[in-house]
């Protein structure tokens, strides 16, 4: 296992700033740690999506930063919905964004602890076995302004709880016949403190530990008690949590692991690691975005309906999905570090997002040309079987990405919205009698338009031989330039142009009866077939470039072949919806 990332040596790391990283300041200063641990603990039951990554973010880089350690551990406690498929692929989407845990954890390694952890619960007559329906708890409870009603099963001895607890665990009882709850105020404003459950029968598989336990700890009491047997120094998580916070005190300083030894007994006789001590929960915002949907069970919704194509979907807003559309870990990081940490919610315009990506591309995309819209161009001036290669850099901006060659022949293809039979005002791109910078090639000039009926099918053009490069005419100034690709070297290429999945901000609001499905962007995905040089059809699986003039695009993860290249749009150079009525 791997320690986490350090700065290399002599590298200046500026220190940042929010109220996490001020407490956890003040924390090291004082000396009530001297060491400091988090964790990253989701459920298994579903697939990461962008929302996550600013926790994995902030829990990984908050370990860095101090020197300490960051856990990824996986909050199975409910085997009706978990799957080791999940666990997989949430372990490919930690890694992929540039972190190691330094423990790979489960809740279900502490099953053992937890259950005896319960016992002693109920021996200091803290806990109690309760017959009640789900049902019946709920009319039990109370409500925000009404104080709920003790369990009538509240009052049975510790002896007989004990023994009801037991017979639990052994199997003996059917899924919802009775559950083990905590005893604390029924009384209390905060109704997660109204004798909440901590156990539950559920005669389910366990994908981590098999049909060795039939009743499952509650998340609240499992993962207080998991933060505890780690060593968290610092429990971070999102501001639907902070209610829960008086619970998660509650489990902690009512078991108190860290005083009690022999309750971690199953651990150290299994060799795990447990530096039992006390955690602090602190919660932040979390990451709202407009246009995009992301809960889990509306994201299963969409691929079990087959509204998208799978979990990793290039639309979804999953980091399978994001990384397959060819969306850079860097801008994940640069997009978290932009909205930062606080405890204010708010929502996030999407192109916020879409500009890291850009400011991250621009930097590191190699550039490329391609042809999304064929239009053929056929160069009459230049002779027939004419074929030579042009030099371009690979980068404008970085000359250690050195140069490709690049075919240059008679007849190309260029872009069709490039050509205007009947121009507008203000368009400077190829038109009939018109001229043009072709991208490194010289200046071309539309002499004759070929038509099938109403199409343009080609453009019969000529090329000004003394505006090639090197010559003195090459700097001579036209007003527009194009792209293109050699029409006999260029390559057939499947181009997938994505755009976002859903066509209004809030796709959540449930309005005149609509829900997100009705919200669904009816132009999300367009595939077309268009050409690309060479050099582009050769690069690798998940390789991304600017498509000159076009926008960012990645060769797909699964689909692309050199000898048949299919590339995902990543993101266009600019926002193309800016001013888009909301």
């Amino acid at each position: 296992m791997s320690e986490p990332s350090t700065p290399a040596a002599g590298e200046s790391v500026p220190a940042r700033s929010d109220f996490i990283r001020n407490i956890v300041r003040e924390d090291l200063a004082s000396g009530k740690h001297t060491h400091i641990n988090t964790r990253f603990p989701p459920e298994p039951n579903g697939y990461l999506h962008l929302g996550h990554s600013k926790s994995i973010c902030l829990n990984f880089g908050i370990a860095a930063e101090f020197g300490g350690h960051c856990n990824l551990r996986f909050d199975d406690t409910n085997p009706e919905k978990e799957d080791v498929e999940y666990v997989e692929a949430i372990k490919e989407d930690v890694r992929w964004l540039g972190f190691e845990w330094h423990e790979l954890r489960h809740a279900s390694d502490y099953f053992e602890v937890l259950y005896l952890a319960a016992e002693q619960l109920i021996r200091e007559g803290k806990a109690f076995v309760c017959d009640l329906s789900a049902e019946e708890v709920r009319q039990y409870r109370g409500t925000l302004t009404e104080p709920g009603r003790e369990s009538p099963f509240r009052g049975r001895s510790v002896e007989e709880n004990l023994d009801l607890f037991r017979r639990m665990r052994a199997g003996e009882f059917p899924d919802g016949a009775c559950t083990l709850r905590a005893k604390i105020d029924m009384a209390s404003g905060n109704i997660n403190l109204r004798d909440p459950a901590l156990y539950r029968i559920k005669h389910l598989p366990h994908q981590n530990t098999g049909k060795a336990w039939c009743i499952y700890p509650m998340y609240d009491y499992a993962h207080a008690l998991s933060d505890a047997i780690e060593g968290i120094t610092h429990s971070l998580c999102t501001l639907e949590f902070e209610d829960h916070r008086p619970l998660y005190d509650w489990v902690v300083d009512n078991v108190r692991l860290h005083e009690r030894p022999e309750l971690l007994k199953p651990l150290t006789d299994r060799g795990l690691p447990n530096e039992a001590a006390r955690p602090r929960q602190i919660e932040f915002s979390r990451l709202n975005i407009n246009y995009t949907v992301m809960s889990k069970r509306k994201l299963l919704a969409l691929v079990n309906e087959k509204l998208v194509a799978g979990w990793d979907d290039p639309r979804m807003p999953t980091l399978q999905g994001i990384r397959r559309r060819g969306v850079p870990p860097e801008a994940l990081h640069l997009f978290a570090e932009r909205v930062g940490i606080s405890k204010q919610n708010s929502v996030i315009d999407f192109s916020v997002f879409e500009g890291c990506i850009r400011d991250v591309l621009d930097a590191k995309a190699e550039r490329r040309m391609a042809v999304v819209e064929p239009l053929k161009v056929t160069i009459t001036n230049l002779a027939e079987g004419h074929r030579e290669t042009l030099r371009f850099a690979n980068h404008p901006k970085d000359a250690a990405k050195g140069e490709r060659e690049v075919p240059f022949s008679r007849t190309l293809w260029i872009e069709r919205e490039d050509f205007m039979e009947t121009p507008v005002k203000g368009f400077h791109r190829l038109v009939p009698g018109g001229e043009v910078r072709l991208r490194g090639a010289g200046i071309l000039k539309c002499e004759e338009v070929v038509k099938n009926g109403a199409a343009v099918v080609e453009l019969r053009c000529t090329l000004d031989p003394e505006s090639r490069p090197g010559r003195e005419g090459a700097n001579r100034k036209v007003k527009g330039t194009i792209h293109w690709v050699c029409a006999e070297a260029g390559v057939p290429a499947e181009i997938r142009l994505y755009d976002r999945l859903f066509s209004v901000e809030n796709p959540d609001e449930d309005s005149e009866g609509k829900t997100y499905r009705d919200h669904l962007n009816p132009d999300s995905i367009r595939v077309v077939q268009g050409f690309v040089e060479p050099a582009a059809a050769a690069l690798g699986n998940e390789a991304t470039v600017q498509f000159e003039r076009l926008g960012y695009f990645t060769a797909d993860r699964h689909d692309h072949r050199p000898e048949r290249p299919v590339f995902n749009r990543t993101v266009t150079l600019r926002d193309s919806w800016a001013g888009k009525p909301a």
